[in-house]
């Protein structure tokens, strides 16, 4: 199938998208907003409410992690970690009130406070072959692993993502000055480029559009590293475990392209299932190769055997594409 003329120009013609492909950049993520968990009982609530091990997070360390519902369904996934007063949580900003909102009400009489962040904390990120060397000169205790975290007190934290990446939180000064700092070696790109790198990585967004679809395992999420199975209960936690150990997991995500204007939540058709949806697009970006680049929780009997359309049985076609971990 032939990628449309306007839609392959879009993405070949994005020098951010370019950047981002070949080159070292650093976006300001607009898109992600920040939620500050605070007070003595911040840890404990928080390990019986989210996927992840709240407890094994230091002042070194993050972990990525989901917030379910009592069905086991994907209310928002983050990157979590701990700061001197508390913890932060990095999740799609068009969700982040609602989060707090729903949070707060099983607070309780636990001395937490759950507040909004993301006005105040300024998310960017950072990646290429020069992105480590680049920050590394602002931030001398330089996080090594992955998920390991280390901070500068006039620049702010900098957490290194499993897949090489980097994810900063950022005061709005620190994060102009930055910015200036390192534009001689890091290419400032807009936040859909590092979207598009999300994608690519196969790191799935929970936004409006697909909340409360998907069980963590659809979104590959223990792949990640996001689910603990063993930390004890959490909201959630039967249904996830019950289809770790005893369920056979009939939906995955993959990593797709597609010939056509594509959107989160939009859903997925395939001929063994007729007119029953066989899955939905969890993230998309225009893709710098042409066409749209996107993830996609799919039945994988269906990604196995049969073509798999956009929208409807007669919609475009997904061509799927090797994700840097299994599946693929």
């Amino acid at each position: 199938m032939s990628v449309p003329l306007q839609i392959a120009e879009a993405g070949q013609a994005d020098p951010d998208l370019a950047a981002a492909r070949s080159g070292s950049v650093l976006a300001l993520l607009g898109h992600l907003g920040v939620l500050q968990f605070s007070g003595e009982d911040a840890e404990a609530f928080l390990q019986g409410q989210l996927s992840c091990d709240v407890a094994a997070v230091g002042l070194r360390s993050g972990t990525y992690g989901a917030y379910c519902s009592p069905k086991g369904r994907m209310l928002a996934n983050f990157l979590l970690w701990r700061e001197e007063a508390g913890f932060h949580m990095a999740l799609s900003r068009d969700i982040a009130s609602s989060i707090q909102k729903r949070i707060s009400k099983f607070v309780l009489r636990a001395k937490v406070k759950v507040s909004d962040a993301s006005d105040t904390i300024v998310m960017a990120g950072a990646a290429g072959p020069k992105a480590g060397q680049a920050l590394s000169k602002v931030f001398p205790d330089f996080p090594n692993g992955p998920n390991e975290v280390s901070r500068q007190p006039d620049a702010g934290t900098v957490i290194k993502l499993k897949d090489g990446r980097f994810l900063l939180s950022l005061t709005p000064s620190s994060a102009a000055a930055l910015r200036q700092q390192l534009a001689n070696i890091l290419v400032p790109v807009g936040a859909h480029a590092w979207r598009w790198l999300d994608i690519r990585n196969g790191v799935p967004l929970v936004t409006a559009a697909t909340q409360d679809q998907l069980v963590p395992q659809m979104a590959n999420f223990e792949l990640l590293g996001g689910i603990s199975f063993d930390k004890g209960c959490y909201t959630g936690q039967e249904v996830v475990a019950r289809m770790q150990h005893l369920g056979k997991l009939k939906r995955r995500m993959f990593l797709a392209n597609i010939a056509a204007q594509v959107e989160a939540g939009d859903p997925l058709y395939s001929e063994d299932l007729g007119d029953q949806a066989s899955g939905i697009v969890v993230n998309a970006e225009v893709s710098p190769d042409g066409g749209y680049d996107l993830l996609a929780a799919v039945q994988t009997a269906s990604r196995e055997g049969s073509a798999v359309h956009l929208k409807s049985l007669g919609g475009p076609v997904l061509r799927f594409l090797p994700l840097p971990y299994a599946p693929g």
